[in-house]
């Protein structure tokens, strides 16, 4: 399942029911925010991949609990709320309130709620990395080329959608003057990540790509 996949099927949307209706956030806002913080948190990972002690402690904690059964049951996701606060935690560091104040003000959730609704999504998002650890039969040493595919993958996926329920929703919450690259907006976010914060991304008028890319160049 590639990551596009993830954001457009039914777990994502089950999740975003299940927020929503805890805290009286739009669905619509839920899977932008899912978007936007899916390749955001494998990116940082990635990136801590390259460590050898950070990527062992990556592949333990996904053998460990994360085998992507969350994707098949996604009441999993409120009852794992406190882990996935922790998970936060240690993918962001001490970038989290920033991350979480930058991401706030890009969707519209309020900052009050928006950790909360990002410690929901973590663990599904960590169980998606789980479940493509498995098929892929990747193991510590794997874990960073693994992650960069699945970016690599949803990047270019995302510029033959120009089109999609996704890009819609990503482009009503974050405003069409946010597009950065012919109206897709989910195209956008996930070149300005993968590009790791390359100047090019970021000289280009702004929007939630550009910030995404500066956090991730300021790592």
């Amino acid at each position: 399942m590639s990551l596009i996949d993830l954001l457009t099927g039914s777990t994502s949307n089950q999740v975003a029911e299940q927020a929503e209706n805890k805290f009286g956030i739009s669905r619509n806002q839920i899977i932008a925010l899912l978007a936007v913080a899916a390749p955001l948190v494998i990116s940082y990972l990635r990136n801590k991949s390259q460590d050898a002690n950070e990527a062992e402690a990556l592949n333990n904690a996904l053998d460990k609990d994360h085998d992507g059964s969350i994707l098949d049951d996604a009441s999993q996701a409120e009852a794992r709320q406190a882990e996935g606060g922790s998970i936060l935690d240690h993918v962001f560091g001490g970038q989290k309130s920033t991350v979480e104040n930058q991401l706030s003000q890009n969707t519209g959730i309020s900052i009050d709620k928006i950790g909360p609704i990002l410690a929901m999504l973590a663990p599904v998002i960590m169980g998606y990395i789980g479940k493509e650890k498995q098929q892929n039969n990747v193991g510590a040493g794997g874990l960073g080329d693994l992650l960069g595919g699945i970016l690599g993958n949803a990047s270019s996926q995302a510029q033959t959608q120009q089109s999609s329920p996704l890009n819609d929703i990503l482009g009503s919450v974050l405003g069409n003057g946010q597009s950065q690259s012919g109206g897709n907006p989910l195209n956008d976010i996930l070149g300005s990540v993968l590009g790791g914060g390359g100047g090019q991304q970021q000289q280009q008028g702004g929007g939630l790509g550009s910030i995404l890319g500066n956090l991730l160049g300021g790592k």
